[in-house]
């Protein structure tokens, strides 16, 4: 939408251009014959009365006449530089509405190239196989034989780099960039997962030695209890070096 409003407004401006080129043309030539015949007395001069102060100049419609017909011979003087502006102007639009089609036309053998559909090897049957290819595209009916040929002689210059940059092989790198990234992903899957099953194992593992300790705590207290309850029961104790006892023996009555 926006190129096309460029293009609307570049031609209005050429149209404007043009028109006023025209226009100073024409009020040139009929001022100066307005004023030449006005000079040999066939038609009569411009009548306008003018006052500057206390004097009257009833010839100022004369100075004005050949004043205007002065300034607009001088100003045609201007026309052919105007021409030579937008000629260039008009060259420079060409040439960039060409190098649009070569790089559109580039761009499509280019493709052709790297889908892999030519295979000639040498010069001149390469160009010529990628100007056959272009010159039957749909797309690229309207365009003129020597765009298609510089398009052509491009498409053979990088046809390493269209090579290098096939879509078979760009295909291949992309499935095994692909299948690094699912093993990747895959990865950190397993790892969350032990790092799951590494945190649970390290909390039960905790809550055991608690439970251990607790254990342990009772077990103390309890032969501490033991200890000092068998005495009065008259019964003597045997401890192993852990504190089990091994021998229980009751003691004489006195």
């Amino acid at each position: 939408m926006v190129s096309q409003m460029k293009s609307i407004g570049m031609l209005l401006a050429v149209l404007f251009q043009r028109l006023a080129t025209l226009t100073f043309l024409i009020a040139a030539l009929a001022l100066s014959g307005a004023t030449i015949a006005a000079a040999f007395g066939l038609i009569p001069w411009l009548a306008l009365e003018a006052r500057f102060g206390d004097i009257t100049y009833d010839n100022a419609g004369q100075i004005a006449q050949i004043g205007l017909t002065v300034l607009a011979v001088l100003l045609c003087f201007y026309l052919p530089a105007n021409a030579r502006i937008m000629a260039l102007e008009t060259s420079h639009r060409r040439f960039n509405l060409g190098m649009q089609d070569v790089a559109r036309a580039y761009a499509l053998a280019h493709s052709a190239d790297r889908a892999g559909l030519f295979h000639m090897s040498s010069e001149f049957d390469a160009v010529r196989e990628r100007l056959a290819y272009l010159r039957d595209h749909p797309e690229l009916g309207s365009l003129e034989p020597d765009l298609l040929e510089v398009a052509a002689q491009m498409s053979h210059i990088s046809q390493e780099l269209a090579d290098i940059y096939s879509d078979d092989k760009v295909a291949r790198a992309r499935a095994f960039l692909r299948q690094r990234q699912e093993e990747v992903e895959a990865f950190n899957a397993r790892l969350d997962q032990a790092k799951a099953i590494s945190q649970e194992l390290r909390h039960w593992a905790h809550e055991v030695d608690l439970e251990e300790s607790v254990a342990a705590s009772q077990l103390s207290r309890l032969r501490d209890e033991l200890r000092a309850v068998l005495p009065e029961l008259g019964m003597e104790q045997t401890l192993r070096a852990d504190g089990t006892v091994i021998d229980l023996g009751k003691k004489a009555a006195e």
